[in-house]
């Protein structure tokens, strides 16, 4: 039998301007994340390069797999399963915001190219992710040995039908890198996370980036893990720090007994995307 209690590190870093800086920090905190005992660890969404268009190509050009291959390393050598965060990964002329998942032997085990691009016009905020990426197309669920998880990106949270079909394929937890922002960040943030849990009575763990003030685009940070019941079991405020939480898969299953949602699923009256 898989082990079911696990302890998760969600790392809430602040992405510097030089990604060495930034990479150092990931390393240090990786390795905190370790040493006290975690299992699974977690980065934000672009963890490695500042959330702002001037940067996605320039960072992307310095070389994604560099940073990939630093992961994998992380991984490896404190022995976690390492959920990368995302990063901007460069495939011929297209971008993608990519967040990869390796092993506790280094391996990569999966790669999620975020879906939902954040094209937004928001009071006092326009944002238009689609002008510098290209969406992913794929439904991300992969094999641990804890069993089925899966991972989307930020914007990706707010689309109920992925994060059914990732539960339909079995996951159990599902990771999520995000950057929300200082204005959908206190109306929407926890909501969506504890809705997206709720719904689909699994775990959500969600890594947010630390908070950068003054930068053109400020992260509300708040990152957060959340149990299949919708009660946020541990958060954090806006400031770098390390969250650890504990975990126990049995919890899925206890709660879908309790509610069996996914029993009374009317596939004759609509169809659920799996």
């Amino acid at each position: 039998m898989s082990k079911t209690k696990l302890t998760v590190a969600v790392c809430q870093l602040r992405t510097e301007l030089e990604q060495e800086a930034t990479l150092a920090k990931a390393e240090a905190m990786l390795r905190r994340a370790a040493q006290s005992g975690a299992d699974i660890a977690v980065l934000p969404e672009m963890f490695n390069c500042p959330y702002d268009r001037a940067y996605f190509k320039k960072f992307a050009a310095q070389g994604h797999k560099q940073v990939v291959k630093a992961l994998s390393a992380w991984a490896k050598e404190n022995k976690l399963l390492l959920v990368g965060g995302s990063v901007p990964e460069a495939e011929g002329e297209r971008l993608y915001n990519t967040c990869f998942v390796f092993d506790s032997e280094g391996r990569q085990i999966a790669r999620h190219r975020k879906v939902h691009l954040f094209d937004v016009d928001l009071p006092g905020m326009r944002f238009k992710e689609s002008a510098t990426f290209t969406p992913g197309e794929e439904i991300t669920v992969f094999d641990t040995p804890f069993g089925k998880m899966g991972a989307a990106v930020c914007f990706d949270v707010r689309f109920p039908e992925l994060f059914r079909a990732m539960a339909n394929r079995g996951a159990r937890i599902i990771f999520l890198p995000a950057q929300f922002n200082m204005t959908t960040g206190p109306a929407h943030w926890e909501l969506s996370l504890r809705a997206r849990a709720m719904d689909n009575e699994l775990f959500v763990v969600a890594a947010a980036a630390a908070r950068y003030e003054g930068f053109s685009y400020e992260c509300w940070g708040h990152s957060s893990v959340v149990d299949p019941y919708g009660t946020v079991l541990a958060s954090c405020g806006a400031e770098e720090e390390l969250l650890l939480a504990e975990i126990d898969l049995a919890r899925v299953d206890e709660v879908r007994r309790q509610l069996p949602t996914f029993l009374h699923l009317r596939r004759d009256v609509y169809k659920v995307a799996d």
